[in-house]
């Protein structure tokens, strides 16, 4: 489960989650090393239906059905490339009541004593 602390500077909540990412990133460089053509085939794929799902969400005049269509594109590309990885199904996180529970209460306590500093230093001045 997700451990909430609080940035180095203490003006905000961090969630890490660079545990989870480093065994993906090093799974996607063993497969990149274990067949290069393919794997770079199907990351040039991706990175293409990403800048195409890009382009279409930030131009005011393309219709939502094409938008749609381009982030579909790009969340079958990504599937592709996280489907034979072991770590990429451990990356979403499900929680069970008493889990989401626990982290609802851990958020909140660390988002209070960022309000809590921050007000006692705007009465301060």
């Amino acid at each position: 489960m997700i451990r909430p602390t609080l940035t180095a500077d203490g003006t905000a909540v961090r969630l890490p989650v660079t545990a989870a990412v480093v065994p993906l990133l090093d799974e996607l460089a063993i497969a990149y090393a274990d067949d290069p053509t393919e794997f770079g085939q199907m990351l040039a794929a991706h990175a293409a239906a990403v800048l195409s799902l890009d382009h279409a969400v930030v131009s005011d005049h393309t219709p939502d059905w094409e938008r749609a269509m381009r982030a579909a594109e790009a969340d079958g590309t990504r599937d592709a490339l996280l489907g034979g990885l072991e770590s990429a199904e451990r990356l979403d996180d499900v929680l069970g009541p008493d889990d989401a529970i626990s982290l609802a209460t851990s958020l909140t306590k660390q988002a209070a004593i960022i309000r809590h500093r921050n007000t006692a230093q705007e009465n301060r001045s």
